[in-house]
């Protein structure tokens, strides 16, 4: 599972032109659900969402995660985080999840995210979404979260 995480001053998601979620102040995370992905994979990603440590200290370093500063965590799922560009001029998605286990494992990190956390709200699967956000600092980060394998 892929989580792109980006700090915002504030994000929202459009859909047919109406406003379905909005944030201030905390993450937008587009979400990339792969094969093989499952619940654990989903609560490990969660628990480093809500634990990373991007936001700065009083002393201006990355010392400070969402939970600290109770900020606003915006999730929104992206099938094209999942795509294979290693080759050729087209990205393929043989490693993308198929869309109804992307769109369950993508409501399944919705509701853990909001039976752990305060302020969550979420784009909406399969949706032609309008996502706008100001991102602060830039800050960007790459989370993958792969299956364990048995030994």
């Amino acid at each position: 599972m892929i989580g792109l995480l980006q700090r915002v001053q504030n994000a929202s998601v459009l859909v047919d032109g109406s406003l379905v979620s909005e944030i201030g102040r905390g993450i937008l995370v587009f979400i990339g659900v792969e094969r093989g992905d499952g619940r654990a994979e989903a609560e490990r990603l969660l628990l480093k969402l809500l634990g990373y440590r991007v936001f700065p200290d009083q002393d201006g370093k990355m010392n400070r995660s969402l939970a600290d500063i109770n900020g606003g965590l915006l999730l929104v799922p992206q099938f094209t985080l999942a795509a294979d560009t290693k080759k050729g001029m087209r990205p393929g998605f043989s490693t993308a999840a198929s869309p109804d286990s992307g769109r369950s494992l993508f409501a399944e990190l919705v509701n853990l995210a909001r039976q752990r956390y305060s302020s969550v709200d979420s784009g909406i699967f399969g949706e032609d979404m309008q996502v706008s956000l100001t991102n602060d600092g830039p800050v960007t980060f790459w989370l993958q979260v792969s299956p364990r394998k048995l030994k």
